[in-house]
């Protein structure tokens, strides 16, 4: 994945390295990030990695990563990307 990113952006490429290592952080340790219920009242947690925020529900097995947002959007929109990722599961 690295690789295939890098052939545009090898600063993009790391830093999707990155998120993808705090999500496999958050594996070994779910209840590090933090409620957002300004965004949902699901038991979701959120954890900050550069501009990006990582939804999350920790009590689920495996882990369940519900979005990977940019931290600049609207919440308004973050939290219809989270109501549209619920729908879709149900």
């Amino acid at each position: 994945m690295w690789e295939f990113i890098a052939e545009d952006s090898a600063d993009n490429a790391d830093r999707v390295r990155e998120i993808y290592e705090a999500i496999q952080a958050l594996v070994r340790f779910p209840h590090r990030g933090h409620r957002r219920t300004d965004l949902t009242s699901r038991l979701l947690r959120f954890w900050r990695v550069y501009d990006y925020l990582i939804a999350y529900a920790p009590e689920e097995q495996p882990l369940w990563v519900v979005a990977v947002m940019h931290g600049q959007r609207s919440p308004r929109v973050m939290a219809a990307i989270l109501r549209s990722r619920e729908a879709s599961v149900n």
